[in-house]
């Protein structure tokens, strides 16, 4: 209570007590509101958990609380349901849809053998399902953890902005504490100078400051989960921003890592009749070639005879006899060792091996020994690999290739995606080398997904591992891309500088709102309503102009072409 003029109430101030204690605790609320939207992100990941699950055991169909199953158990996933375990199909053919999980918009196709992720969704066929992972071992948990630790976790600007706090808050009641002097010496009534003291003190709450880097480092990380993209921390996620040179490894980055036949040239002119010799010759084999030889007469639906006699030529291919015509399929030493020149296909020869590709010659060898024809296989590129190195170089970011494989293989693969920088022949241990020399330089980031890319990975300013990959590069990796999509590349940087934006845009407001309140209240600008108004939005604010990286999406091929 302040005391009144002679004759008259006293002011007492208990409407803007109210209206000042109102308005922060709506603050309050709309701020609370908002940070709940940031963290949607896990709770729709939380949501995938199955609660209950369809065990079957001797045939025999029993609804089960997830808490009982067990390692190697058969579980039964209905059309429309979600797969409450990680496991292996072992009957049934499907499509799942993994979009929560993966970030992939497109079903992907289930049969005997493949993988299944828990909490995807099962699409039109019945499962079985055998149990490879529970708990918290499963694929869905270890991604809220990441998603959990990056948005627990502060990034680097962060603690710079608690050391600001810890000299901004005793700096704000010194202040306060000067306005209210100030105003007494300057004879104001103490009424006024405590009120303006009060309006300082109201509208330098350092909420805002404190909210700037939270809130948009859980809403990135949040919608770069929703897209197949796991940042493990917010140090990771800061740097990202400043990335402006990019190492590939080749195989499984930005090839497949499966072979397929990339030439063929059959010497009588009959390209379909030397694939289906080929096809039956390596008909029942488990080879990488094979398959490759195998999936391209399925692609155009060949019929693969049966051949008799088959036996494995070790070191040199395989061998057998298909109507009276004995037949081989091998490399040059089988070529070799069969007395055999590559004659019109000599020249052939030499220009698929200076790129690098594996070749294979089709020999008959009785009744009359000759050449049929040759194969060139080669690891082919991944969808988005080409549009994800142009969408790197329209961002000013240069791309560098880095691989063990040999020379003519990583040539041709640097020019189909326009990369000029290419190091072949690499041993794991010195890829690391190799990346620490371009960080003298700029800011680097490696991707890669094998055992051998860890060192690289670990010694790059940003590791990103891709997805399908080994356990290991994901462990040495700052970022972690759930689909082997080379696109998501250029798309988690761009999520790294949206959410770097989003931040210095933060604390840019929650300077200005202090810098511009704070000497308003001390010159009696401003009462204690309209401060705690003030104080109010600032933090709302902060928190829904972080809350506006929800609407990120990833650059799709569609919207590149629309551009």
């Amino acid at each position: 209570m302040v005391p009144g003029h002679a004759g008259m109430m006293p002011h007492l101030y208990f409407e803007a007590s109210a209206v000042v204690i109102a308005l922060v605790l709506l603050g309050k609320y709309l701020e609370s509101r908002a940070k709940r939207q940031t963290a949607s992100a896990i709770r729709a990941l939380e949501a995938l958990r199955p609660e209950r699950a369809v065990q079957v055991v001797d045939g025999v169909e029993r609804d089960v609380p997830i808490s009982v199953l067990r390692l190697d158990d058969l579980v039964l996933v209905k059309p429309g349901e979600r797969f409450p375990v990680d496991g292996e199909v072992v009957e049934g053919q499907s499509h799942a849809d993994e979009a929560l999980i993966s970030g992939e918009s497109l079903p992907v196709p289930k049969r005997p053998g493949d993988r299944v992720t828990g909490g995807a969704i099962n699409g039109e066929g019945r499962l079985l399902v055998r149990t490879l992972a529970l708990g918290t071992e499963t694929v869905l948990a270890r991604i809220i953890r990441l998603v959990e630790d990056a948005q627990a976790a502060k990034a680097p600007i962060q603690k710079l902005v608690d050391r600001v706090s810890q000299v901004f808050v005793p700096a704000v009641l010194v202040l306060a504490l000067v306005t209210l002097v100030g105003w007494w010496l300057a004879g104001a009534p103490l009424e006024v100078a405590l009120i303006n003291a009060v309006a300082v003190l109201v509208i330098a709450c350092p909420c805002a400051l404190g909210l700037a880097t939270p809130t948009a480092i859980m809403a990135g990380t949040g919608v770069a989960a929703r897209h197949g993209i796991l940042i493990k921390d917010a140090e990771a996620l800061e740097r990202a921003h400043a990335v402006n040179r990019v190492v590939f490894d080749k195989t499984g980055t930005l090839t497949s890592g499966s072979p397929r036949i990339v030439h063929q040239h059959a010497v009588d002119g009959d390209d379909a009749g030397l694939l289906q010799l080929a096809g039956a010759l390596q008909r029942g084999s488990e080879h990488p070639l094979a398959k490759a030889v195998l999936d391209a007469c399925a692609e155009r639906n060949l019929n693969v005879p049966d051949i008799h006699d088959s036996q494995s030529l070790t070191g040199r291919g395989i061998a057998g006899t298909l109507d009276e015509r004995a037949l081989a399929l091998g490399n040059r030493r089988l070529l070799d060792e069969s007395g055999l020149q590559p004659g019109a296909l000599a020249d052939d020869a030499k220009a698929w091996e200076a790129e690098g590709r594996t070749l294979s010659w089709l020999i008959e060898t009785a009744p009359q020994p000759r050449v049929l024809g040759l194969f060139a296989f080669g690891d082919s590129l991944k969808p988005g690999a080409e549009q994800a190195v142009r969408q790197l170089a329209q961002t000013n970011i240069t791309s560098h290739l880095l691989t063990g494989d040999n020379r003519g293989s990583a040539s041709v693969v640097a020019r189909a995606l326009g990369i000029d920088d290419v190091h072949a022949e690499v041993l794991p241990a010195d890829k690391a080398a190799h990346v620490a020399s371009l960080k003298a330089s700029g800011v680097v980031a490696m991707v890669g997904d094998g055992i051998n890319d860890a060192p690289a990975l670990a010694a790059a300013d940003i590791g990103i591992a891709m997805g399908g990959g080994t356990d290991v590069a994901m462990q040495a990796a700052g970022i972690t891309l759930m689909r082997g999509d080379p696109r998501l590349v250029p798309a988690a940087l761009d999520i790294s500088r949206k959410t770097y934006a989003k931040i210095r845009q933060n604390l840019f407001w929650a300077f200005i709102y202090n810098l511009i309140g704070i000497p308003l209240a001390a010159f009696g600008l401003l009462n204690p309503v309209l401060a705690g108004a003030a104080m109010a939005l600032s933090s709302v604010s902060v928190v829904s102009n972080a809350l506006l990286l929800k609407t990120w999406k990833p650059e799709t091929p569609a919207e590149e072409h629309k551009a």
